[in-house]
């Protein structure tokens, strides 16, 4: 009934994806600040374990623990806790003003810009596929994307529990074909590893330094996995183009040295969702650019 509803109104299937993304988008600011906190803890504790020191024997070194439940969110300046009304996407911020009710120090523009881009992105995913499984499952792709991409922005780290759930999420949703058939991703999850470990392999020999990271192997088997073998190429090569004016850019700009690490995931999780939107429409571009089409 849901379903047909939908399919009968697409507005409402539209207006429903956007409010749906603004609040997973208010969820991901969440993940996107605590997740690293809680793989550094958590590499802490093996290093203490590993050096055969007691974890937590200085009260000083060690941070609160954090998970993405608890504790509540609250202002990192004075510590206050962040009521519902303050929590609502885009609205909260604008009515605050971009500060703290209570301290006023600033709220950085990053978290309704993230919900703002979640919201327009969840409703580009619900206008391409319509009311289709496709849209929950692309939907689930965008997120994780979205959120994956900023915490290699801001950390350079690709986290697994991020990486990892969502690649297996792709090889289960196309036994159904819902993107690929299975035979396609299953080559897809292996060539995107295998592709990129090549080429770090290759980079490493021939230069002795590391060209990038290797949670890009796995964020690339990810993308094989949801789109398939075939849109791997495009993917790699607009990645590698956009990244590659970006980062001459940002050199001639003077806001990054030759010897400063850019991420690449975010520019493989960017190139991977248009790939999902506009996947032949791009691959037909690469292939007569290319001239294999």
């Amino acid at each position: 009934m849901l379903l047909e509803t939908l399919r009968a109104e697409p507005g409402l299937l539209l207006l429903g994806a956007g409010l749906l993304g603004l609040v997973v988008g208010s969820f991901l600011n969440v993940v996107i600040h605590r997740l690293p906190l809680m793989m550094m803890a958590e590499w802490r504790r093996d290093a203490s374990q590993v050096l055969g020191v007691e974890h937590g024997a200085d009260a000083a070194e060690t941070p609160e623990p954090v998970n993405l439940v608890t504790p509540r969110s609250h202002c990192p300046h004075c510590k206050s806790p962040i009521t519902a009304l303050q929590n609502i996407p885009i609205l909260s911020w604008l009515w605050l003003r971009g500060r703290c009710a209570h301290c006023r120090a600033r709220i950085p523009v990053r978290y309704p810009a993230v919900e703002l881009v979640c919201g327009l992105l969840s409703v580009a995913v619900a206008w391409h596929f319509g009311a289709t499984p496709q849209t929950l499952a692309g939907l689930i792709l965008t997120w994780a994307l979205l959120a994956a991409a900023i915490i290699d922005m801001q950390h350079q780290l690709l986290p697994d529990d991020i990486v990892l759930p969502i690649l297996w999420l792709g090889l289960l949703a196309n036994l159904f074909g819902l993107f690929a058939s299975t035979r396609s991703a299953l080559i897809g999850a292996m060539a995107g590893y295998m592709a990129l470990w090549l080429i770090f392999q290759i980079f490493r020999l021939t230069t002795g330094k590391e060209g990038m990271g290797r949670g890009d192997f796995k964020l690339l088997a990810l993308l094989g996995a949801w789109l398939g073998w075939q849109y791997l190429p495009a993917v790699v090569v607009i990645a590698s183009a956009v990244g590659a004016v970006v980062g001459i850019a940002m050199m001639v700009g003077g806001r990054m040295t030759r010897n400063v690490p850019m991420p690449f995931g975010p520019f493989l999780a960017a190139a991977g969702w248009l790939a999902l939107i506009w996947g032949p429409a791009l691959n037909h571009a690469y292939l007569h650019f290319t001239g294999l089409g």
